[in-house]
């Protein structure tokens, strides 16, 4: 065997079964090896960062990772948008990097670059140059090592194409991944007592947190002692639906947050961080803690969150049913469309066992309202706020579950990112049905630009953020890159398109013609806050109202 055959069955061997690729002359090797291995699936991507996009998705919901293969420092640059997403989220991905052979380096050819110190600012925990072909494979193993043990991480290995092309590639065997743990008995005791107080205490639910078992542990301990259960505001994957228990999402905007968690004296984190503010604002807290509330930790990112929950509910000796959200689907839509009757349509045709992603941005609001009673779904969110991951994780999460629809909500501005997406979708005969809300705006940038406390700004201010001159027109976008897509401008046309999406197999994309916007006005937006946050009463209602609205 060669480097590139050795290190190919290694990843198998390990679990790893799809690879996403836009390879480059360093990585011919590699490509070749592909053909010699009939347990991994190649996946073409036209760009960088539909391929690193798509290996965070894929790992969301496959729970181990897939590789990429990226051409040299300046493939990687194209990809760390993504991976920075995937590190942000914990998300296990094994990628690889080629490189000039060890010998070309010191002529500094036209590609060369510092790959190393490129990619620790996404795979800070493991980033490794492989030095000998005889010593890829091991490496190789224990990339996948460290990609898999919790928290999960991104994990870079360096493979330069004499290392790949030698010969004498020895495969490595697997390496043991240490098991999930709970959190300990004195840990989970302190939480338990604090519980028992009866003090105002909230937990803060992210990661693994947010599946069934630990939504269901959750449930229990606040339906038996009154605890407040929030998620965090982007979770890397959250099972919702009628059957679990609703759990109201952290918002994003700082000042609607720092309401939610009111009257908190103590804010319990279970796979979760500390809350602060996405971006810095003039004269306003990052911190988003309440004051004099403490920060407790029952279980960390790199622990068995669902165990943690589960022992504390038994602890606690949780007696009362939790409340479980009863299946409850809106009414379609009707009339001329708008953002909130995308995501209404969204609820009322949503299918069992969908997987949803949200990148909708502004355009979205209203989503966790109106899907809240639809049938069982999982959700993927931006979890490291880098625009354009909703396109390849959508195309990730097909190939981790091709049994189960996806369906990909996109901003305007977000899709034109990693539009290239379309094309794997496409190739690959995905089912994905992907909805573009066309406001013609950078529309949260709209919202930013008032909240920093800038000027309302002038022609050439206005005009970095806007997107209709010209109009971007992505039914034609798609169909040029083999996807079926059909552009609607009213409920009655986004309903018919949705139907027959589900109903079809492979690729679409519905164009939302959406006009009005939310972003138009915060007058339009503060009321679909407040819907979107139904918990709230209707005292923290008006003091929303005091802080946001003129």
């Amino acid at each position: 065997m060669n480097g590139a055959q050795a290190l190919m069955k290694t990843l198998a061997d390990a679990g790893v079964e799809v690879c996403f690729t836009n390879p480059g002359t360093s990585e011919m090797h590699f490509v070749a090896a592909l053909d010699d291995e009939p347990r991994m699936r190649a996946v073409l991507a036209l760009f960088e960062g539909v391929a690193t996009g798509a290996a965070d998705g894929y790992a969301r919901m496959a729970d181990k990772p897939a590789a990429t293969l990226l051409h040299l420092g300046c493939g990687l640059g194209n990809g760390l948008a993504n991976l920075h997403n995937a590190r942000k989220g914990k998300v296990p991905v094994v990628n690889i990097v080629g490189d000039h052979a060890s010998y070309h380096v010191k002529y500094d050819a036209q590609l060369q670059s510092d790959i190393e110190t490129v990619a620790r600012n996404v795979s800070p925990g493991f980033v490794r140059t492989s030095a000998s072909t005889t010593a890829l494979a091991r490496d190789a193993a224990e990339a996948v090592q460290a990609a898999r043990t919790l928290p999960g991480q991104v994990a870079t290995l360096i493979l330069p194409a004499d290392v790949s092309w030698g010969d004498g590639g020895v495969p490595s065997p697997p390496l043991a991944i240490p098991a999930m743990m709970p959190a300990s008995e004195e840990s989970i005791s302190a939480i338990a007592a604090l519980i028992r107080s009866g003090r105002p205490l909230a937990m803060l639910l992210g990661g693994r947190a947010l599946r069934e078992p630990g939504l269901l542990a959750a449930a229990r301990i606040a339906a038996s002692h009154g605890v407040r259960l929030l998620a965090e505001v982007f979770p890397t994957r959250m099972q919702r639906g009628a059957g679990l228990p609703n759990v109201e999402r952290m918002a994003y905007m700082a000042e609607l947050a720092s309401l939610q968690l009111h009257g908190i004296e103590h804010l319990v984190l279970v796979d979760a961080k500390s809350p602060v503010s996405f971006f810095a604002y003039p004269g306003k807290k990052s911190d988003l803690v309440p004051e004099g509330c403490q920060v407790h930790v029952l279980a960390t990112p790199a622990q068995d969150a669902a165990a943690s929950l589960g022992r504390l509910a038994n602890l606690l000796g949780t007696d009362r049913v939790p409340a479980i959200q009863q299946a409850l689907r809106p009414a379609a839509p009707r009339g001329r469309l708008n953002a909130a009757k995308v995501c209404k349509a969204i609820g009322h045709y949503l299918p069992d066992n969908a997987i949803l992603i949200d990148e909708g941005i502004t355009s979205t609001l209203m989503l966790g309202v109106m899907t809240a009673g639809a049938p069982r779904h999982d959700l993927i969110t931006l979890t490291g706020g880098a625009i354009g991951q909703g396109l390849p994780n959508a195309v990730g999460a097909a190939i981790a579950c091709p049994d189960r629809p996806v369906i990909a909500l996109i901003g305007d501005g977000t899709a034109m990112y990693t539009i290239q997406a379309l094309w794997t979708m496409a190739r690959e005969g995905l089912n994905v049905t992907a909805i573009i809300f066309n406001n013609a705006s950078y529309s949260v940038l709209n919202v930013e630009l008032e909240r920093v406390g800038a000027s309302e700004g002038g022609g050439k201010a206005r005009a970095q953020l806007d997107l209709g001159h010209p109009q971007l027109n992505f039914a034609r976008l798609a169909q040029g890159m083999g996807v079926h897509a059909v552009r609607t401008g009213s409920s009655a046309e986004f309903n018919k398109a949705l139907e027959y999406a589900l109903t079809q197999p492979g690729p679409h994309l519905i164009e939302a013609c959406v006009p009005e916007s939310l972003n138009r006005s915060k007058r339009r937006i503060l009321p679909w806050m407040l819907k979107a946050l139904p918990s709230l009463p209707h005292g923290l209602a008006k003091a929303i109202k005091r802080k946001i609205a003129p």
